[in-house]
């Protein structure tokens, strides 16, 4: 960087036609600015300018640089601009993965009005339900519903999640209606797996402040929340949900909630970014931007 610096100061002093012109429109000293001209035709091995009394004129390797350094200049001048101007604009490609429903439902409704915000914006929509690792897949951005790991990522919380069980009313009745937590031992159960197998470990808080925990069981598991909700809604079991994957079956009495009086551990849908010096503006804009359309109350809580 040092030797296409000083090309530049040369070619500054080609151009003004001496050394303390260049220097007063680079605003460094004079000495400096002949400092480092000397040390370009050190590394060189040739003499730039013959100096006279009255002005610098170029020696033919001087005229040969100029010729041949002035674009590599002037390209490297145009990229710090157009890199200094990216960083205040939403521009380039955003990479995001998000849970298939909650994106479905939610996200892909927004996406118009952001793109129309950000016309210099590319967006890449990963879909899936399974933790994708966001540094070695090389993801800006995941938006995650429910309890974080620990790690060296950086959280934002965009909304809540809250989470209620529920069944059909078919299924309720049929079976009955649990009235406290430690019936559902005695009920079929829906349950979502992951990496640490099935969540059949129901923790509850009760009106009078008081944790339980219940082991469930039943007959069908799935990685995917919409299989769950099939399963729900055609009367195979009782399952655990969150509000906002549900609420259109609770309005419409498709899907029914129980044990209203206990409490799930409170969670949130959360944007999670690698850990970086400076954020780029095309995660910054969107994280803004679902947390505008979410807000303090998000649309499923309304």
């Amino acid at each position: 960087m040092n030797r296409l610096d000083d090309i530049a100061l040369f070619l500054r002093i080609l151009d003004t036609g001496s050394i303390s012109a260049a220097a007063r429109h680079l605003d460094i000293s004079v000495a400096v600015a002949s400092q480092r001209l000397k040390r370009l035709e050190t590394e060189l091995g040739v003499r730039l300018f013959h100096r006279t009394t009255r002005r610098l004129q170029p020696t033919p390797e001087g005229l040969a640089l100029a010729q041949q350094g002035r674009p590599l200049v002037e390209e490297l001048e145009s990229l710090g601009a157009n890199l200094r101007e990216s960083a205040m604009e939403v521009s380039g490609t955003l990479q995001v993965t998000l849970s298939a429903t909650f994106g479905r439902q939610y996200v892909s409704p927004l996406l118009p009005e952001f793109m129309a915000r950000h016309p210099k914006l590319r967006l890449r929509m990963h879909l899936t339900d399974l933790r994708v690792d966001l540094v070695n897949e090389g993801y800006d951005l995941a938006i995650r519903i429910g309890a974080l790991e620990d790690s060296s990522l950086v959280a934002r919380r965009i909304a809540s999640n809250r989470r209620v069980v529920c069944a059909s009313p078919d299924y309720l009745a049929r079976h009955g209606e649990p009235r406290t937590p430690q019936e559902l031992a005695h009920h079929n159960c829906l349950l979502l797996f992951g990496r640490d197998g099935p969540q059949d470990l129901w923790r509850f808080t009760g009106p009078d402040g008081v944790d339980t925990a219940v082991r469930v069981r039943g007959r069908f598991e799935s990685d995917l929340g919409e299989f769950i909700r099939d399963a729900g809604l055609a009367g195979q079991g009782i399952a655990i949900f969150s509000v906002w994957h549900i609420i259109d079956d609770l309005r419409a009495g498709r899907m029914q909630m129980i044990l209203p009086n206990y409490q799930f551990p409170a969670t949130s849908i959360s944007a999670v970014t690698p850990h970086r010096r400076t954020t780029p503006p095309r995660v910054r804009a969107f994280v803004d931007f679902l947390s505008e359309k979410f807000g303090d109350v998000p649309p499923w809580e309304r």
